[in-house]
């Protein structure tokens, strides 16, 4: 291989460590949960912080994910830029331990903009929760549920610079979002090999349980939440909104099922590289009851840099 062939070589092995195309879920995650708790996107620096940092997190997470399982797969992912040694397990490491360095000064400096030092607890809890998981929870029983708290935990990184305290509202939205991810992390337990019907179908239910708990979230508003987290245009929408998160339920389980029925490595990443992507609707739909069709649409965007990407990048 020639120095010129190397250079590509190399940036696409990162990508696949990073898992690029993943990272646009993480930032809809966090641009969803500023949006709900702040009349726009602004101010944009501390909005940008609090991007680089959930995108910074998430990207340590991926990388560190390969640097533990190093050693699994090379017997299940011999392909994988670490086991293929594209990538060594010594510069993994030290990207992993940067980009949570990184994240965790983006989420401080966040807080510090609006002396909320909110945002840079979240962020620690966040980059502590990362690490926990890659290291020790994946592969237990509670390797799901350590990943839906991830995912809960960015959701509240982007809503922890509003000046109101976190309101039962702010957390069935987290959840939510945490839950689903839970159920796709379940679903996708063995997703390398065959997997158990029983496994799937328990992920799929977990992922619907996410949905509905987004679907039921205006039913949360009171009175005494900011105004900024009023669901006005679900309210207005009437129940075209619970038809929407219906037909989303019917769109991911129909796909999901299909790989229930034939549980081999193909349908099962198929599904969970779909159920990713669609996170990104629902994080724009969700973003669509409190801001309007503007921001929405913002987030909806961000499906086609992960599809582009996609389309080169394996993401699971």
């Amino acid at each position: 291989m020639t120095t010129s062939d190397a250079a590509p070589s190399t940036v696409r092995a990162l990508a696949e460590l990073l898992r690029l195309p993943n990272v646009f879920t993480a930032l809809a995650d966090v641009a969803m949960g500023f949006l709900f708790t702040h009349e726009s996107a602004q101010p944009a620096n501390q909005f940008a912080l609090l991007g680089l940092a959930s995108c910074s997190l998430y990207l340590s997470g991926m990388v560190l994910n390969d640097y533990f399982d190093r050693d699994i797969d090379r017997l299940e992912r011999p392909a994988r830029p670490i086991p293929s040694e594209r990538i060594s397990a010594g510069f993994a490491r030290a990207l992993g331990f940067g980009l949570l360095a990184l994240g965790l000064l983006a989420g401080w400096g966040a807080g510090m903009m609006t002396a909320n030092a909110r945002c840079g607890i979240v962020a620690t809890v966040l980059a502590a929760a990362v690490v926990l998981y890659d290291a020790v929870l994946k592969r237990t029983p509670l390797g799901p549920l350590a990943m839906g708290s991830c995912r809960v935990l960015n959701v509240l990184l982007g809503m922890s610079a509003a000046a109101d305290v976190f309101q039962p509202i702010h957390w069935i939205v987290a959840l939510g979002v945490g839950t689903y991810i839970a159920g796709v992390t379940w679903f996708a337990r063995t997703e390398a090999t065959d997997s158990h019907r029983g496994q799937l179908a328990l992920g799929l239910l977990v992922m619907l349980g996410g949905i509905g708990l987004l679907a039921w979230y205006p039913r949360w508003y009171t009175a005494d939440v900011e105004p900024w987290s009023d669901p006005v245009h679900a309210k207005w929408i009437g129940d075209r909104w619970y038809w929407f998160w219906g037909l989303m339920s019917i769109m991911i389980g129909w796909r999901a099922l299909r790989a229930v029925i034939f549980p081999q490595p193909v349908y099962v990443q198929g599904t969970v590289k779909q159920c990713l992507l669609s996170l990104i609707i629902l994080d724009a739909a969700v973003c669509m009851g409190v801001r309007g069709p503007f921001y929405a649409a913002a987030i909806v965007a961000l499906v086609f840099p992960t599809m582009f990407l996609g389309r080169w990048i394996d993401s699971t």
